[in-house]
């Protein structure tokens, strides 16, 4: 069940590997607080940089397939 996110980028060049809260919200359908449930509670990997929150694209594909298997 991996996540394919078409994300705007700023260069055709350059994939999008780190999504903002919002890009993941939308990429799963799921509203903010749900979110940041799944981020404090249920182990959704991310990556901080200061007060930034960003989900590397890979490791939240890898987080959904782990959750499925565990089904």
């Amino acid at each position: 069940m991996a996540v394919s996110m078409e994300v705007k980028q700023q260069s055709s060049e350059v994939p999008t590997l780190l999504l903002t809260i919002p890009q993941v919200m939308a990429c799963m359908n799921l509203k903010r607080n749900k979110i940041y449930d799944l981020i404090n509670n249920e182990g959704l990997p991310v990556q901080r940089f200061g007060r930034a929150v960003r989900v590397y694209l890979p490791a939240l594909n890898a987080w959904l397939e782990q959750r499925q298997r565990e089904l």
